[in-house]
């Protein structure tokens, strides 16, 4: 089993930044892919970007150029600094590991609690 937990989450005004990390325990694994999932009230889950195991990276377009996710393997951590955040981007943000990198949610075994991100116009 491996445990996730997600942090950083929190309230920004438009146009400001936030790192969200994610850190993991239990029978954790490099070969991991980790990913970054989104749910906004009422929308179904999200895909936001994942990472592999070697640092190849997938991001969804909507983030692209604003997101930069990065992992850290000798601390299981895996982190998503967050720019040029926009009222859209406000959702809970779920914190994934699984054997490849997809952008599907069922590819990914273990998940965190989330962690609330709240955008102001």
């Amino acid at each position: 089993q491996v445990q996730l937990v997600e942090s950083g989450g929190g309230l920004v005004q438009a146009g400001g930044s936030l790192r969200l990390s994610c850190v993991a325990s239990g029978r954790t694994s490099s070969n991991y892919a980790m990913g970054w999932f989104r749910q906004a009230p009422g929308k179904e889950r999200e895909f936001v970007v994942a990472i592999n195991w070697n640092g190849s990276t997938y991001y969804w377009n909507s983030v692209k150029g604003r997101f930069t996710i990065s992992r850290d393997n000798a601390k299981n951590t895996v982190y998503l600094q967050m720019n040029s955040l926009k009222p859209e981007d406000t959702a809970v943000y779920y914190c994934a590991a699984g054997p490849r990198n997809s952008f599907q949610s069922t590819a990914y075994t273990y998940w965190g609690q989330g962690t609330q991100v709240t955008v102001s116009s």
